[in-house]
């Protein structure tokens, strides 16, 4: 999961990006990136860290230009290291490229190995340098046609922002499993992966861009293309939904915090409490699955655990001894609205089961007579090959154990999850346009056996001063 963002045609670019970017850091925040375009030369700054952390205002002024893009990442391929940072920034016969991606593709190792044995040498281990050596290997005087050249041979989940020095270039693939949406700022057009990026800026949204689509502005002008004639059943992902998107952001035409509420009050209707006196949300994502719980239950709604928003990227790690550290620094009770009370506690997912089973203690620990973990989602039982960092089979919770031996495990008195067919309900556009393989395991694009990451490690390289 990443969040890219891009602008043409403004006089503060790089800035705007910036402020893009700081929307969009919920996405990731292993590292940034940002790149423009100032009329001569490709200018780049990356680093590991947060927005803020690396954007100080002395590097901002070195990022000149009318045109920019920028990435904050949360590794799904290749290591979380400072060379795997975007904007990916190469040049070649066609010029100077940059390039930013949110997604996975399933046929990325088998691309790259290819590549390699005849004779690419890589900068990373993202799957996202990929596409800029497929276009280096076929040049084109036409910059777009050498992007759907190349990617018409990758396969799976891709946003992407490609900078040039004649254009600004935005795709999303066929099946549409990223977000990619259009604005406009006083007539320069801008994309993000999620329309919060546009409030920041008193953008318009435009469009989202349709699956298989590919933009490009050049002067403020805007062309669209399609890259396949092939149109294959949407495929969007529906965890943006569930858990990645901001509940203030539109996503797939739909405000994100009305589709939580309505997952919210399906699981009530499905997994309901008896006997229950007050409904917690799990900060932040569990906020409104949890409002449309109350409301449909009729149980009030208390936050009876408190989310620390400052807590940074790395803090001491405290001995062994000290129990569940990682979740206190982020989470505490109201233990005045827990005491002997029957608590139903609303969560997007349980991936491990281990964040869970930590939550829930913590809550009996501030005085709740029982505990019922509802979640808004339905049991993750399958890994995403396609942009999220989920953990293999092996370490999934619930493809290893029953309903009762999860409920056994996180220490719960009862645990219910929201059906496929509930949250499906919640989602506009129809059932069949969103991916379940994360619950079903019926991956839509097939993934290579051999899906893992590169033998080569990437090159060190400084970050930004």
């Amino acid at each position: 999961m990443c969040g890219i963002f891009g602008i043409e045609s403004h006089a503060d670019a790089a800035n705007l990006t910036y402020l893009g970017l700081y929307a969009l850091q919920h996405r990731g925040q292993e590292s940034a990136g940002l790149a423009s375009w100032d009329d001569q030369q490709m200018r780049v700054e990356r680093g590991m860290g947060e927005v803020s952390d690396i954007f100080r205002p002395r590097v901002l002024k070195r990022l000149s230009g009318r045109r920019a893009i920028g990435h904050t990442r949360y590794s799904t391929a290749g290591n979380s290291v400072v060379a795997n940072a975007q904007p990916v920034v190469v040049a070649t016969s066609m010029g100077p490229l940059a390039i930013v991606h949110n997604g996975n593709f399933a046929n990325g190792a088998e691309l790259r190995s290819q590549l390699e044995k005849e004779g690419s040498i890589f900068q990373t281990t993202s799957d996202t340098e990929v596409i800029l050596h497929l276009m280096a290997k076929n040049p084109s005087r036409d910059v777009v046609e050498s992007l759907m050249n190349a990617l018409s041979s990758v396969e799976g989940a891709y946003s992407i922002l490609l900078l040039t020095d004649d254009c600004f270039i935005a795709a999303r693939d066929p099946h549409g499993f990223r977000p990619l949406i259009q604005g406009d700022v006083q007539g320069a057009p801008c994309f993000a992966s999620e329309t919060c990026a546009f409030d920041i800026l008193e953008a318009e949204k435009v469009k989202e861009l349709e699956p298989g689509e590919l933009v490009v502005a050049r002067n403020a002008k805007v062309e669209s293309y399609r890259m396949s004639h092939s149109r294959p059943t949407p495929s969007r992902c529906a965890f943006e939904h569930v858990y990645f998107a901001r509940p203030d952001s539109e996503v797939f035409g739909d405000p994100v915090s009305d589709v939580r509420t309505a997952m919210g009050r399906v699981l009530a209707q499905e997994q309901p409490a008896p006997g229950a006196e007050v409904v917690l949300p799990v900060p932040d994502s569990g906020l409104f699955p949890a409002l449309g719980f109350s409301r449909e239950s009729g149980l009030p709604f208390e936050f009876g655990l408190i989310r620390n928003h400052y807590v940074g990227r790395t803090f001491i790690q405290p001995k062994q001894s000290i129990r569940d550290f990682g979740v206190r620094v982020k989470l505490n009770p109201v233990r005045q609205l827990i005491e002997g009370k029957r608590i139903v506690m609303v969560d997007d997912s349980i991936v491990r089961g281990t964040t869970s089973r930590k939550i829930v203690r913590m809550v009996r620990e501030a005085g709740a007579a029982e505990v019922h973990l509802r979640i808004c989602s339905p049991p993750t039982s399958w890994p995403c090959h396609y942009g999220i960092d989920t953990p293999s089979r092996d370490e999934l919770i619930a493809a290893q154990k029953s309903l009762e031996e999860i409920c056994e495990y996180v220490e719960a008195d009862s645990l219910g999850y929201l059906s496929v067919e509930g949250m499906l309900s919640c989602l506009g556009g129809g059932p069949e346009t969103y991916c379940t393989a994360c619950w079903r395991g019926d991956y839509r694009v097939p993934v290579p056996p051999d899906s893992g990451q590169s033998r080569l490690f990437p090159i060190q390289t400084g970050e930004v001063d």
